[in-house]
């Protein structure tokens, strides 16, 4: 995507054409500033972004499903008139089971061989969990209070979070307190019997996040996911048509319809600063932009120590940046295969939806006790989608991609990537071999995206997918460090849309708009 008309000088330069890049330009532009998109790659999507790794097979290279992103968002943005197609919407979920047939997991039930305790125990659970996550939810489309301060805005925010909490009743309330700092092996040891249902789901805590199921903080995580999901809508999980990358490109669509420019292989080199105020961007080849305000989408490492540079900040500050956590721990295996694989017990309306190899919550955290020491995980956890099962058109005819989250796989494995690729790829493989017989023998091509891939194709430090871990001391006010909260920083004019700021990762773009927002109400605080 080529610049629309030649300018160098803008009211808003966003660095970074991933989803929350797109969708804050979206905003700002139609806000009525002018703006320009700068995105290194050859096209716009960043880790969301369809790409071909075998000939003739496309696949979604980082999160394959959409369930985060607000539906007031996508009717925002109008993305349905943008060209973003549907190829699959409520797709269920399916938690394998060695053996044979798995469980279906619905909104209010689940299907298989569950006790009647446990069936009556998940209906239970499913409702209480939305509750606290439709009370959760709207603190994700604000920017999150500051805490110290007698600034009134920061006092209403606490209230109105204070009262949402309190709405949910004296009973619940005292609930969402009691189990908010648990970790999740123990909250569903407390609810269910059935190791199967009780792996489903926790997997929902720890995919993706440097956790295992008895880490402290992984209710947070799961709250976070629901919460998320809440203010998705009744949609769930879906499958945009042409993957993820098509969702990005309704999103480039969008902001270009709104007045938005975009440049693609369009690299910044770094942000430039002129009486302790961002003044603009240099590009890789030399080129200047003048900005009144520049909006990194980049993570929060990458913004302030290479862009930015570090003479522009405090040590402290700088400090806590360089021990932000944000080592992914979750690699991204993709199969192209001569035909269906057959996963047993699994029909193929269940093929359609969301598979999950997790057999039970003592399985995670064997897992997860590798990575501790700088290991993959002998026997891995994956989440498995067969997105030609929906969408035929990202294989050739009569073959099929399928798509994992493995964890887990170290930023820093001990033995190195160079070594160590295709003995994890070799261990996901089998435990997939376990679950669909015969599956090696359909493989015409494999890639495993490794979070250091990760980190050299798609910019992203540590290769985290949510470009810091989720955990209490980087949520909410606190994320991604003291200081740089609310999406503003210490340099005036510069201000952070990205995964590594509130509400988190994922593909839901909150970040992006909130981001845009603020940039807008011109009304911030300085830090």
């Amino acid at each position: 995507m080529a610049l629309d008309a030649v300018q160098s000088s803008y009211d808003c330069v966003v660095i970074g054409g991933g989803h929350n890049g797109l969708i804050c330009a979206a905003t700002l532009a139609r806000g009525g500033r002018s703006v320009l998109v700068l995105e290194a790659a050859a096209q716009v999507g960043g880790a969301a972004v369809t790409r071909e790794f075998a000939p003739g097979f496309r696949v979604s290279a980082g999160a394959h499903l959409l369930h985060l992103m607000p539906a007031d968002l996508l009717r925002e943005l109008k993305l349905e008139s943008h060209g973003l197609e549907w190829a699959a919407r409520g797709m269920a979920t399916t938690a394998l089971l060695p053996g044979g047939a798995g469980l279906s997991l619905g909104a209010e039930a689940v299907q298989g061989g569950l006790s009647a305790q446990d069936a009556h125990a998940y209906a239970v659970y499913t409702a209480r969990m939305r509750r606290f996550a439709s009370a959760l939810a709207p603190m994700f489309s604000r920017p999150p209070p500051r805490l110290g301060t007698t600034a009134w805005a920061d006092r209403i925010a606490l209230l109105r979070l204070g009262w949402q909490i309190r709405r949910l009743g004296r009973r619940d309330m005292r609930e969402l307190l009691r189990i908010g700092g648990m970790n999740v092996y123990d909250l569903l040891e407390e609810n269910f019997e059935s190791a199967g249902l009780k792996g489903a789901l926790g997997l929902d805590a720890v995919l993706g996040a440097n956790f295992g199921p008895r880490s402290p903080g992984t209710v947070l995580t799961l709250l976070y996911r629901l919460a998320a999901e809440s203010a998705a809508g009744a949609t769930g999980l879906s499958q945009p048509k042409g993957g993820m990358g098509a969702l990005c490109n309704a999103l480039a669509n969008a902001a270009a319809a709104s007045g938005a420019a975009i440049r693609t292989g369009a690299r910044v080199a770094g942000i430039r600063v002129a009486g302790d105020r961002a003044v603009g961007v240099v590009l890789e080849t030399g080129e200047n932009i003048d900005a009144a305000n520049v909006i990194s989408s980049a993570d929060p490492k990458t913004t302030f120590l290479r862009l930015l540079g570090t003479r522009h900040l405090d040590t402290g500050f700088v400090r806590r940046v360089n021990h932000l956590r944000c080592r992914g721990l979750a690699a991204k295996l993709h199969l192209a295969l001569n035909r269906a694989p057959a996963f047993g017990g699994v029909s193929e309306a269940s093929l359609r939806g969301r598979l999950l190899v997790v057999p039970s919550l003592e399985h995670i955290e064997h897992a997860y006790n590798h990575a501790k020491y700088g290991e993959f995980s002998a026997v891995p956890v994956m989440e498995v989608t067969v997105p030609t099962a929906n969408d035929p058109s990202l294989a050739p005819a009569g073959h099929h991609v399928l798509s994992a989250i493995v964890q887990y796989a170290p930023y820093a494995l001990k033995e190195g990537w160079q070594s160590g690729r295709q003995r994890c790829l070799d261990a996901a493989l089998d435990e997939l071999e376990r679950y669909a017989p015969g599956l090696r023998g359909s493989i015409v091509g494999a890639e495993l995206l490794t979070p250091a891939d990760m980190e050299q194709e798609f910019g992203m430090s540590g290769g985290h997918w949510h470009h810091g871990d989720l955990a209490f001391d980087q949520f909410l006010m606190v994320r991604p460090v003291p200081g740089a909260a609310q999406y503003r920083t210490p340099v005036e004019g510069l201000f952070l849309c990205g995964a590594g700021c509130h509400p988190g990762g994922g593909v839901m773009g909150i970040a992006g708009r909130n981001a845009a927002r603020e940039v807008l109400n011109g009304s911030l605080n300085s830090p």
